[in-house]
């Protein structure tokens, strides 16, 4: 038995989330469909990093198990039957120990906000037309890589042993028209992107000061953060593995 990881990008705007659900479009489901028609049997695929409703990403894995070679065209008569806002980069075959969730080192989130109008940006950014104080934006995502407990940051109701995460970058980059808030951590919480963003653009509008911001980090208390950020400007962009997990790129054309 052969373990595959499969290397996929999507624009999650007209789908449920990533993982399988009941009765719902999701991205699992639209593969898993897909990869059923074409090799004629049920595949149950494993997700690396979970994105909610309307979340996009540029990167993201599944894994699998295959009883059989994959077809050399595979890849090309995927994406021809997947939906336009799902596409498949990648087929790599790893060890059968292999695990695309618990094998990551870390996972890089950006989210995306704009503060002049442009129809072009609207479902994959945040229009977002106040004057921000992008200094203190940028030294509250500074003040953040000195905690690793962010209770503050996740909703309620998660079934998490612990609240910390490791982050490895966080800061604010201008790209063009938008605005990015970029963060790569070993783990994230349900909604703490995000809340964190939710959360600077109100130090950026001065409406908390960067003493609150911090006694909002150390209270760890989830009421006092705001999760205000629709999900369309949220953008997963990439997930990291250990060196050489990913050498063996099966060639499909």
């Amino acid at each position: 038995m052969a373990r595959y990881f499969i290397e996929v990008a999507y624009k999650g705007t007209g789908f449920s989330g990533f993982q399988a659900q009941e009765n719902a479009n999701t991205i699992q489901s639209e593969l898993e469909r897909g990869l059923a028609v074409l090799h004629r049997f049920s595949f149950s695929l494993t997700g690396s990093s979970r994105t909610d409703a309307g979340v996009h990403a540029e990167q993201n894995f599944f894994h699998f198990d295959c009883d059989s070679d994959l077809h050399p065209q595979l890849l090309y008569k995927l994406n021809a039957i997947l939906p336009a806002d799902v596409v498949v980069k990648n087929f790599y075959r790893v060890s059968s120990e292999a695990h695309c969730r618990f094998d990551a080192v870390s996972r890089q989130y950006g989210y995306r906000i704009y503060r002049q109008k442009n129809p072009f940006l609207a479902d994959r950014s945040y229009y977002f037309p106040y004057t921000l104080n992008v200094d203190r934006m940028q030294e509250a995502a500074a003040m953040l890589m000195g905690f690793t407990d962010f209770t503050s940051f996740s909703k309620r109701n998660t079934q998490v042993k612990h609240f910390d995460c490791r982050l490895e970058q966080s800061g604010w980059v201008q790209e063009g028209e938008e605005w990015v808030y970029r963060v790569q951590a070993n783990r994230f919480l349900r909604g703490m992107v995000r809340a964190l963003t939710s959360t600077m653009l109100l130090v950026g509008r001065e409406k908390i000061d960067l003493y609150e911001f911090q006694r909002i980090i150390e209270s760890k208390n989830c009421e006092r953060a705001s999760f205000a950020l629709p999900a369309h400007g949220l953008f997963l962009e990439a997930v990291t593995y250990p060196d050489g997990l990913l050498t063996n790129c099966i060639s499909n054309s």
